[in-house]
């Protein structure tokens, strides 16, 4: 069994780039697959648009972990904003307290805010953040 994590968004290709780059997820080309898919009349220009060159869905963006061990990312578009908080939310566990700030760091320099620190007894501690869209992340140790 595998397991996919999707999130609805504005802008699934900005929300894959972000996780990508802030997680080490590599993003999903499907350039070949959707050239196929237009050559067979099966999706049309509407459908599509070019990122660096290549063909994507409009209104989706997928990555994926290069081991393949953790769940693969897929991003929806979806016509509503977000107006509450999120009822599921991703948790990063980053293995220890330096390597949770060095994230947050990453992640802030990547377009994320820091929401508030939270902490639980005396050694496990996080940063709940928003990712670009708003949605709520937490780093934890």
């Amino acid at each position: 069994m595998k397991v996919q994590v999707a999130i609805d968004c504005a802008e699934p290709h900005r929300l894959v780039a972000f996780y990508a780059a802030a997680f080490g997820y590599e993003v999903e080309h499907h350039d070949a697959m959707i050239r196929g898919l237009l050559e067979q009349g099966l999706v049309t220009d509407d459908d599509l648009v070019e990122i660096d060159g290549s063909l994507a869905f409009a209104t989706a963006a997928a990555c994926s972990d290069p081991a393949g061990d953790l769940p693969r990312l897929l991003f929806q578009q979806v016509p509503e904003g977000k107006v509450v908080k999120n009822r599921v939310h991703l948790d990063f566990q980053m293995g220890g307290a330096e390597a949770r700030e060095v994230a947050v760091e990453r992640l802030l320099g990547l377009g994320a805010t820091r929401l508030w620190d939270g902490q639980q007894g005396p050694v496990h501690k996080w940063v709940t953040m928003a990712d670009p869209e708003g949605n709520e992340l937490c780093v934890s140790d």
